[in-house]
């Protein structure tokens, strides 16, 4: 069974995410989405919720498992058995990064590799940071996330609004 993870903090989950889930699970038998629960950068959802709403987003789709995690993503990807680590790319500085990250990984655990799609054209602007930011400030990202996270994201602007 080739089994992979797709990692991030999915702060929240948008659609460019389940584009490259969707893409990844037709390739793989099992992808295991790492919701990775103490990065360095803050956080708008703590990671209870996160995990919920991943959960919902992919409810109903095939092949795919949700698991919190912390530590270095890839010891997680060996501790899970998978054998590689799946990455989504919009940008070309997102090449760079990513394949900065992927040769660290490499050196920690030869076997794991890093397996990159490139988004479809229409997420190409669409990051977690850019919906938290859209949503926070009153604007609509029904377009952006599932309907169960647009409404998490209005209730977080209105309970914001109320502080």
């Amino acid at each position: 069974m080739k089994k992979v993870i797709f990692p991030g903090t999915f702060d929240p989950i948008h659609y460019g995410h389940l584009n490259i889930l969707k893409r990844a699970a037709r390739m793989f038998d099992l992808v295991v989405i790492a919701v990775y629960d103490k990065p360095i950068k803050s956080l708008l959802f703590g990671p209870e919720t996160r995990m919920r709403l991943v959960n919902e987003a992919v409810a109903g789709l095939n092949g795919i498992e949700v698991v919190g995690y912390s530590g270095l993503t890839v010891a997680f990807a060996k501790e899970v058995g998978a054998t590689a680590i799946v990455r989504g790319l919009r940008v070309f500085s997102d090449f760079e990064f990513e394949f900065r990250m992927a040769l660290a990984n490499r050196r920690l655990e030869e076997e794991i590799d890093t397996v990159a799609f490139i988004t479809d054209e229409e997420n190409t602007f669409l990051s977690s940071s850019t919906v938290k930011e859209i949503a926070l400030l009153g604007g609509d990202v029904s377009s952006m996330v599932p309907p169960h996270v647009n409404l998490a994201l209005q209730e977080k602007y209105c309970e914001r609004q109320r502080q």
